[in-house]
Protein backbone atom coordinates (compact mmCIF):
# COMPACT_ATOMS: atom_id res chain seq x y z
CA UNK A 1 0.00 0.00 0.00
CA UNK A 2 1.23 3.47 -0.86
CA UNK A 3 0.88 6.73 0.98
CA UNK A 4 -2.67 8.00 1.38
CA UNK A 5 -3.29 11.67 2.13
CA UNK A 6 -6.40 13.51 3.24
CA UNK A 7 -7.37 17.01 2.07
CA UNK A 8 -10.12 18.10 4.49
CA UNK A 9 -12.45 21.08 4.22
CA UNK A 10 -16.04 22.19 3.96
CA UNK A 11 -15.73 22.98 0.22
CA UNK A 12 -18.80 25.25 0.23
CA UNK A 13 -18.34 25.44 -2.70
CA UNK A 14 -15.25 23.81 -4.10
CA UNK A 15 -13.28 26.33 -6.18
CA UNK A 16 -10.22 26.44 -8.40
CA UNK A 17 -7.92 27.06 -5.41
CA UNK A 18 -9.11 23.84 -3.76
CA UNK A 19 -8.86 21.96 -7.03
CA UNK A 20 -5.31 23.19 -7.62
CA UNK A 21 -4.16 22.09 -4.15
CA UNK A 22 -5.84 18.69 -4.57
CA UNK A 23 -4.33 18.05 -8.01
CA UNK A 24 -0.88 19.00 -6.80
CA UNK A 25 -1.22 16.79 -3.71
CA UNK A 26 -2.46 13.92 -5.89
CA UNK A 27 0.85 14.06 -7.77
CA UNK A 28 2.75 13.66 -4.49
CA UNK A 29 0.75 10.79 -2.98
CA UNK A 30 -0.52 7.47 -4.24
CA UNK A 31 -4.05 8.34 -3.18
CA UNK A 32 -5.74 11.55 -2.09
CA UNK A 33 -9.04 11.68 -0.28
CA UNK A 34 -10.86 14.99 -0.56
CA UNK A 35 -12.71 14.89 2.76
CA UNK A 36 -15.85 17.03 2.92
CA UNK A 37 -16.65 17.96 6.52
CA UNK A 38 -20.36 17.95 7.22
CA UNK A 39 -20.64 19.59 10.65
CA UNK A 40 -18.72 22.88 10.56
CA UNK A 41 -19.34 25.70 12.99
CA UNK A 42 -20.51 28.01 10.22
CA UNK A 43 -23.55 28.36 8.02
CA UNK A 44 -23.33 26.72 4.63
CA UNK A 45 -25.01 27.25 1.27
CA UNK A 46 -24.89 23.61 0.14
CA UNK A 47 -25.84 20.39 1.92
CA UNK A 48 -23.09 17.84 2.60
CA UNK A 49 -24.49 15.67 -0.22
CA UNK A 50 -24.35 18.60 -2.66
CA UNK A 51 -20.80 19.51 -1.65
CA UNK A 52 -19.67 15.90 -2.06
CA UNK A 53 -21.34 15.66 -5.49
CA UNK A 54 -19.76 18.94 -6.68
CA UNK A 55 -16.31 17.77 -5.53
CA UNK A 56 -16.75 14.34 -7.14
CA UNK A 57 -17.60 15.98 -10.44
CA UNK A 58 -14.50 18.20 -10.17
CA UNK A 59 -12.24 15.14 -9.79
CA UNK A 60 -14.07 12.56 -11.90
CA UNK A 61 -11.14 12.26 -14.33
CA UNK A 62 -8.55 11.70 -11.58
CA UNK A 63 -8.52 8.05 -10.51
CA UNK A 64 -6.25 8.55 -7.50
CA UNK A 65 -8.57 11.17 -5.97
CA UNK A 66 -11.67 10.09 -4.16
CA UNK A 67 -14.21 12.25 -2.35
CA UNK A 68 -15.76 11.24 0.96
CA UNK A 69 -17.84 12.97 3.61
CA UNK A 70 -17.01 12.85 7.29
CA UNK A 71 -18.32 14.20 10.59
CA UNK A 72 -15.68 13.23 13.16
CA UNK A 73 -12.39 14.84 14.10
CA UNK A 74 -10.09 14.96 11.10
CA UNK A 75 -7.38 12.83 12.75
CA UNK A 76 -10.02 10.22 13.64
CA UNK A 77 -11.13 10.16 10.01
CA UNK A 78 -7.50 9.75 8.97
CA UNK A 79 -7.33 6.66 11.16
CA UNK A 80 -10.62 5.33 9.72
CA UNK A 81 -9.40 5.61 6.12
CA UNK A 82 -5.71 4.86 6.70
CA UNK A 83 -4.41 8.31 5.76
CA UNK A 84 -0.90 9.14 6.97
CA UNK A 85 -0.87 12.81 5.89
CA UNK A 86 -3.24 15.77 6.15
CA UNK A 87 -2.85 18.24 3.27
CA UNK A 88 -3.73 21.89 3.78
CA UNK A 89 -3.50 24.90 1.51
CA UNK A 90 -2.02 28.26 2.48
CA UNK A 91 -3.16 31.37 0.63
CA UNK A 92 -2.11 34.37 2.67
CA UNK A 93 -0.08 35.09 5.80
CA UNK A 94 -3.17 35.06 8.03
CA UNK A 95 -3.83 31.43 7.04
CA UNK A 96 -0.48 30.40 8.49
CA UNK A 97 -1.34 31.12 12.14
CA UNK A 98 -4.63 29.21 11.96
CA UNK A 99 -3.09 26.27 10.09
CA UNK A 100 -0.05 26.20 12.40
CA UNK A 101 -2.27 25.99 15.49
CA UNK A 102 -4.45 23.33 13.88
CA UNK A 103 -1.38 21.29 12.89
CA UNK A 104 -0.06 21.45 16.45
CA UNK A 105 -3.42 20.35 17.85
CA UNK A 106 -3.65 17.49 15.36
CA UNK A 107 -0.08 16.47 16.16
CA UNK A 108 -0.95 16.40 19.86
CA UNK A 109 -3.97 14.19 19.11
CA UNK A 110 -2.25 11.92 16.56
CA UNK A 111 1.55 12.36 16.37
CA UNK A 112 1.83 9.65 13.71
CA UNK A 113 -0.12 11.76 11.18
CA UNK A 114 1.89 14.39 9.36
CA UNK A 115 0.51 17.73 8.18
CA UNK A 116 1.74 19.15 4.90
CA UNK A 117 0.88 22.63 3.67
CA UNK A 118 0.98 23.57 0.00
CA UNK A 119 1.27 27.21 -0.94
CA UNK A 120 -1.48 28.28 -3.30
CA UNK A 121 -0.68 29.40 -6.80
CA UNK A 122 -0.52 33.16 -7.06
CA UNK A 123 -3.67 33.42 -9.17
CA UNK A 124 -5.72 31.85 -6.35
CA UNK A 125 -4.49 33.89 -3.37
CA UNK A 126 -7.67 36.00 -3.26
CA UNK A 127 -9.96 33.01 -3.61
CA UNK A 128 -12.07 31.69 -0.75
CA UNK A 129 -15.40 29.92 -0.64
CA UNK A 130 -16.94 32.88 1.20
CA UNK A 131 -15.80 35.25 -1.57
CA UNK A 132 -17.26 32.92 -4.20
CA UNK A 133 -20.55 32.64 -2.28
CA UNK A 134 -20.90 36.39 -1.89
CA UNK A 135 -20.11 37.15 -5.53
CA UNK A 136 -22.54 34.45 -6.66
CA UNK A 137 -25.26 35.67 -4.26
CA UNK A 138 -24.98 39.14 -5.82
CA UNK A 139 -25.21 37.74 -9.36
CA UNK A 140 -21.54 38.33 -10.12
CA UNK A 141 -19.36 36.38 -12.54
CA UNK A 142 -17.62 33.45 -10.84
CA UNK A 143 -16.40 31.82 -14.05
CA UNK A 144 -12.73 32.42 -13.19
CA UNK A 145 -13.24 31.02 -9.69
CA UNK A 146 -15.21 27.77 -10.02
CA UNK A 147 -15.79 25.09 -12.66
CA UNK A 148 -18.95 25.43 -14.80
CA UNK A 149 -20.87 22.74 -12.85
CA UNK A 150 -20.26 24.62 -9.58
CA UNK A 151 -21.22 27.96 -11.14
CA UNK A 152 -24.53 26.45 -12.29
CA UNK A 153 -25.13 24.89 -8.86
CA UNK A 154 -24.54 28.30 -7.24
CA UNK A 155 -27.02 29.96 -9.62
CA UNK A 156 -29.64 27.31 -8.87
CA UNK A 157 -29.09 27.47 -5.14
CA UNK A 158 -29.34 31.25 -4.90
CA UNK A 159 -32.48 31.18 -7.08
CA UNK A 160 -33.97 28.65 -4.65
CA UNK A 161 -33.08 30.81 -1.66
CA UNK A 162 -34.49 33.93 -3.28
CA UNK A 163 -33.67 37.55 -2.72
CA UNK A 164 -33.30 38.92 0.74
CA UNK A 165 -31.81 35.78 2.28
CA UNK A 166 -28.74 36.86 4.23
CA UNK A 167 -26.75 33.63 4.27
CA UNK A 168 -23.49 35.18 3.16
CA UNK A 169 -21.66 37.52 5.53
CA UNK A 170 -21.62 41.07 4.26
CA UNK A 171 -18.22 42.30 3.10
CA UNK A 172 -16.97 45.21 1.05
CA UNK A 173 -18.27 43.63 -2.17
CA UNK A 174 -21.71 44.99 -1.29
CA UNK A 175 -20.46 48.53 -0.72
Amino acid sequence: MGVRALFPGTFDPIHYGHIDIALRAARLFDELIVAVYDRPLKSLVFTPEDRIALAREAFRDHPNIQVMGYSVMTVDFCHQVGAQVIVRGLRVFSDFEFEFRMALANHRLAPEIEVMALITNEEHTFLSSSTVREIASLGGDTSSMVPPHVREALRRRFRELGEGQQIVPTTSLRD
